[in-house]
């Protein structure tokens, strides 16, 4: 049984994202969770709202309720977002562009059975 959780457009670069990300999959989810905490970024942050929201989708499911000890993270997969381009004056009147990059977070548990 597979819950997953889906954060979009996130204010971070997929990159940074990705590190914390590496981090927690195949873990059990409790054991993420408490490392996710424990990592001071905003990516770890961000992560962690995510992970909480796809072990509350598996122990909340009407069919089949699952105890948060038997999960695991099986997936924790970060995707680009949509680019918001801006611009900054530089030297002699050109421009410099500015890139503020945005992730989309799913997040999928599933129990060990």
């Amino acid at each position: 049984m597979e819950k997953t959780a889906l954060s979009k457009y996130v204010r971070i670069s997929p990159s940074k994202a990705r590190e914390v990300a590496r981090l927690i999959q195949g873990k059990p989810a409790l054991l993420a969770m408490t490392t996710v905490k424990l990592i001071p970024r905003k990516a770890a942050r961000l992560i962690e709202q995510t992970l909480k929201s796809a072990i509350a989708n598996a122990e909340n499911d009407a069919n089949n309720r699952v105890d948060s000890s038997r999960l695991y993270v099986k997936e924790a997969i970060i995707n680009e977002g949509p680019t918001l381009k801006r611009f900054i004056p530089k030297a002699r009147g050109s421009a410099g562009r500015i890139r503020k990059r945005s992730s989309h977070i799913r997040i999928v548990v599933s129990d060990r059975a």
